[in-house]
């Protein structure tokens, strides 16, 4: 046998093997993900809150451990002097990202309640210095993601049951899931509309940097116009966000808010890796309403039906004629 053919017989013993291994990969990962697809509702929301809540504790913690020049007016408004707020960040940072990965690895009642509290309280810090209302508002994901994640899982009976550790829930209730549609859908409405008003009301100047990133400055429109733009555009998001019942629009919103996140990152701002982290709750909100709509869907079927029936049961002599 002749060198050429031995060579173009190992080429393709080699392409063989190397589409079987693709093949084999292809298969795996359509088979995890035909196995998530096919889990309860409640597993799914209780990782997506999971998973969200460790990305906001842990980006929020590692941008107090490199500490910021931004968080200086909230420590100011507890009069501590600047160089103690220097040396409190790393150690809030770190007590962040703790609670963050024990979040992930073993979620507790009493363990989410201070974490929507401490988000609550870290938002209102922001109209508290003078950065305006809206602020507090666009961080409705902060305070929460966490509060759904603890709804999801109902208050606690007595002082052990606050403590115990948290697994996915196999059920839940038909009102439950109801109510936190609701309440996630009222998150994601207050983020979008609390981020177009700091750009279209408060004209929030660091706004303009983010867009500058990507060349949207350079598109013949003065930048401060194109923020404006921007924001009444994301305000009608949020307007719409509470009354939609699209999966395709909660998707989208989706890969909005994580591409108009990432402007942390492509603009090259300080720590802007974990500001995009920080933000994890917000990517995860609209896709706990994808999970959710499906069972809106169900139970607007399930109220026409009651209602057929009760009308049937009034009017026995219009199903006879």
């Amino acid at each position: 046998m002749k060198d050429s053919d031995s060579d173009a017989i190992k080429s393709h013993v080699g392409k063989s093997e190397l589409t079987g291994l693709i093949g084999g990969c292809s298969n795996r990962h359509v088979n995890r993900l035909s196995s998530f697809l096919h889990k309860p509702l409640v597993w799914k929301l209780h990782w997506l809150f999971r998973i969200g809540v460790f990305m906001e504790y842990v980006g929020h913690g590692c941008c107090g451990v490199n500490t910021k020049a931004a968080w200086l007016p909230y420590f100011r408004l507890f009069a501590i002097p600047d160089d103690f707020a220097w040396r409190l960040m790393p150690l809030i940072g770190f007590f962040d990202i703790a609670l963050g990965i024990i979040a992930l690895v073993t979620p507790r009642r009493a363990l989410l309640l201070y974490m929507a509290g401490w988000g609550f309280f870290t938002a209102l810090l922001r109209p508290a210095t003078g950065e305006g209302g809206w602020e507090f508002l666009e961080r409705a994901y902060n305070y929460g993601v966490p509060l759904a994640f603890l709804l999801l899982h109902g208050f606690g009976k007595n002082l052990r049951h606050w403590f115990a550790p948290l697994s996915a829930p196999q059920a839940s209730s038909f009102r439950r899931e109801e109510s936190l549609l609701w309440l996630v859908q009222m998150i994601i409405a207050a983020m979008f509309i609390g981020h177009g008003a700091l750009g279209a009301v408060q004209n929030k100047q660091s706004l303009l940097g983010l867009y500058q990133s990507i060349g949207l400055g350079s598109m013949g429109v003065p930048l401060e116009s194109v923020r404006m733009y921007i924001g009444l555009f994301e305000i009608a998001l949020g307007v719409i966000a509470l009354f939609a019942s699209s999966r395709a629009f909660f998707a989208c919103l989706c890969i909005w808010k994580i591409g108009s996140e990432m402007l942390f990152v492509t603009s090259g701002a300080p720590l802007g890796c974990w500001e995009f982290v920080e933000r994890g709750a917000s990517y995860v909100a609209p896709l706990a309403v994808l999970c959710l709509l499906p069972l809106s869907q169900k139970f607007s079927l399930t109220m026409d039906g009651l209602l057929s029936r009760f009308s049937a049961i009034q009017n026995p002599n219009q199903n006879q004629t």
